[in-house]
Formats: structure tokens, sequence, C-alpha cells
């Protein structure tokens, strides 16, 4: 973080001296001051930055205001979407019995039924194509995926809709969801991306004052061997699928991934992340992945960040650690 703070400070503002507690004051009244000129207004510095495409990501019960707006602006610069489905295939996700009826409305499908509520998925995912999208984006605790049977997958669909839900059926809902996403990517060629591996919201007095998603999100030992293997028996050869799995456990790459990459065609490896896109961190991706999956089967970097500012910065840092390497 504070690689990526200095960089921003010099290259971006200009500042000349490092932040230190006599300079704050400086600091903040200088970024104050150029965040009033226009040169510094988002799309002046989307331009400035030579950002070719820049992706967000967004619930399927997202009608999409905003990206609907950029597109009529006449703005050349893209913003695309993402279908990130978690708060409608994770049971335990807050408000999701709500939002399965949400589905419903913008879709018309019966979604308390099996087959009704793939189609609204089938559906949200064309509304989300036609404003751009090109990916998905899948943020499950565990990269476990399932082929059930038919009646199984329906039977299980009923008992995730009781909001009293046990752990395990939870658990086996999102790992079928994600083998029923990755048949959808192979029908509509919307590219899939796991991020598997984190325990989130950890701190429960964190977690109680201010809600999900505020830090305290750890990483976690995660299988992907046995994990992955439904979903690959199923898709894993098939060319025209491609899905990129990411992990926070650094000790798979070696044993599980890059063999896995290696070896599937469907199968691509997330560049190192969250906790680990440093530059340690990326450099020791690249030993521990390349020489058994190759550069092929990586995908460059994903920068994965709320701070728009920091985007060259943490560009740069993943273009030098490749080179070095």
């Amino acid at each position: 973080s504070s690689l990526w703070l200095d960089q921003v400070f010099a290259d971006v503002f200009g500042l000349e001296h490092r932040l230190s507690a006599d300079a704050a004051d400086e600091h903040y009244d200088h970024i104050g001051a150029c965040l009033q000129r226009p040169e510094f207004r988002p799309r002046a510095l989307f331009e400035r930055f030579n950002i070719e495409v820049l992706t967000t990501t967004e619930s399927p019960l997202d009608q999409l205001p905003h990206h609907d707006a950029l597109l009529r602006s006449g703005w050349k610069g893209r913003v695309l979407t993402a279908y990130r489905p978690d708060p409608v295939v994770d049971p335990e996700f807050p408000g999701f019995r709500d939002g399965i009826g949400e589905l419903a409305s913008l879709t018309g499908e019966d979604t308390e039924t099996w087959d009704g509520y793939l189609a609204a998925h089938r559906r949200r995912r064309d509304f989300f194509r036609r404003m751009g999208a090109t990916s998905t984006d899948h943020g499950h605790p565990s990269a476990r995926t399932a082929n059930l049977a038919p009646r199984e997958a329906e039977d299980l669909f009923r008992r995730v809709l009781d909001e009293r839900v046990s752990p395990e059926d939870a658990e086996l809902f999102r790992a079928q969801m994600l083998t029923e996403m990755a048949r959808m990517s192979l029908d509509d060629g919307l590219v899939m991306q796991i991020h598997p591996g984190s325990f989130r919201n950890h701190n429960a007095a964190i977690y109680r004052r201010f809600g999900r998603d505020r830090g305290a999100d750890i990483p976690t030992a995660t299988d992907y061997v046995r994990a992955l293997k439904p979903l690959l028996d199923l898709f894993g050869n098939e060319a025209g699928l491609s899905v990129i799995v990411f992990t926070l456990d650094e000790s798979a790459y070696s044993r599980e991934l890059a063999p896995l990459a290696g070896h599937y065609p469907a199968l691509r490896l997330g560049p190192a992340w969250w906790f680990h896109d440093s530059p340690n961190g990326l450099m020791r991706f690249r030993e521990l992945t390349t020489e058994t999956a190759g550069f092929y089967n990586t995908v460059g970097f994903n920068d994965d960040t709320r701070a728009f500012l920091s985007i060259p910065a943490r560009h740069d840092v993943a273009r030098r650690v490749d080179a070095a390497y």
C-alpha cells in the first residue's frame, strides 16, 4: 500500500516529498486543490492513464442505469459491467430470499421453480451481455463445484428457498451453481472468474456494527483438485470456455493450480490477488506457476481495486515484476 501511495502522490499529483507527519497538511491541501481542477475529473484521468477498458461488477438485480448513461453519453471510454450473481446464488447472502423474488419480477420467470430460476439467470446474463459484459465473477467461500442429477438439483433448490437452510445445503447449492454458470458461459461466451478462499467478515464486532464487507477478510486453505473436478469433468476440455481461477492460498499455486491450468484447455490462472499482489507476492506467483502452466495459461494482471488513482501504479508494479522474472 505504501508503494502504491508513494507512486500515486508522485506521478498523479506531482508531490515531491514523502508523506510524513510534517508533510501531511501539505499533501492534503495539494490533493484537495488538484481534485478541483478539470484534468482530475474521472474521465480525464481515465484518458490520462491510457485505460483501454475498465470493468465493474454488478448484481443480477442491478438495472445498470449508470452503464446505460455512459453508453448514451457519447464518451469513448469503455466501462463494462460483469455479472456478479452472489446475492442470488448464495443462500447465506443477506436478502437472498427477497432477491429470488426480485429476480422473478425483473425477468418474468417463475423463480420458485428450478427451471424458472435458471431461465431467469439466462435472461439477466443476456441483458448484461447487451450492456457490454464480457465476464462473470463469483466470490464463493470455496472452489467446490457439483454435478447433481436434475431431480436432486430441484430438491436442493426447494430446500435453499427455506430461510432456515443448513450450511451444508448452502455450500452444495453454491457448488451446483458454479457448474450451472459454467454451462451458461459455454452457451453465451462470458468468461467465468472464480474468487474463492476468503473467510469474510471474520471480526464479529465489526460485522455487527457496520455490516458485511467492511474488512476482516482472512485467507483460508482451499482445495482445487477435488473441488473443481465435477465442473472440469463436464467442461474442462471445452476450448470454447474460459474459467479463470484466483486464490488466496499460495500453497495451491504449484501443487494444484499450475498443473490443472497446464492440463485443462478451459482453465486459466488469475494473477496473485488481494493479499499477494505485492512485488514479492507477484514474483512468488510467477516462480511457482510458470514452469508448469506457462505464460499462456495465465491472464495478466487484474488490479481488482476500488482505488481509481492507484491503477497505473499497480499495473506498473505488475509489469516490472513480469519483466524482472
